[in-house]
């Protein structure tokens, strides 16, 4: 983990709910994803499974993000950590599982 999510983290509660939200949906995202994957066939019912599954990942991102650059306590980490909290954002999860 990234030395400015552990800051954002211990210093706003909102953002550590949000995040660990986002993570959640993630995880499970991914799990029927290599489900569906491994079962070699993915059947319509499945497929829709994994659409909603995605949209509520992405739906729990935005608000993260929403919160990060809305939330003045998450800013004032931000700025004096010198970053820009919403570029820096995507650090918290991995790049490889975003847009598989």
């Amino acid at each position: 983990m990234s030395k400015h999510v552990s800051v954002n983290t211990t210093v706003c509660n909102e953002y550590q709910k949000l995040l660990e939200e986002s993570r959640r949906a993630l995880e499970i995202w991914n799990q029927h994803r290599e489900v569906a994957l491994d079962s070699c066939v993915i059947k319509q019912e499945a497929g829709d499974e994994l659409q909603s599954l995605q949209a509520k990942f992405a739906k729990a991102y935005t608000v993260l993000q929403n919160h990060a650059h809305n939330c003045a306590l998450c800013q004032l980490v931000a700025r004096i950590e010198g970053r820009d909290s919403e570029n820096d954002l995507a650090d918290t999860v991995p790049d490889n599982t975003l847009y598989v």
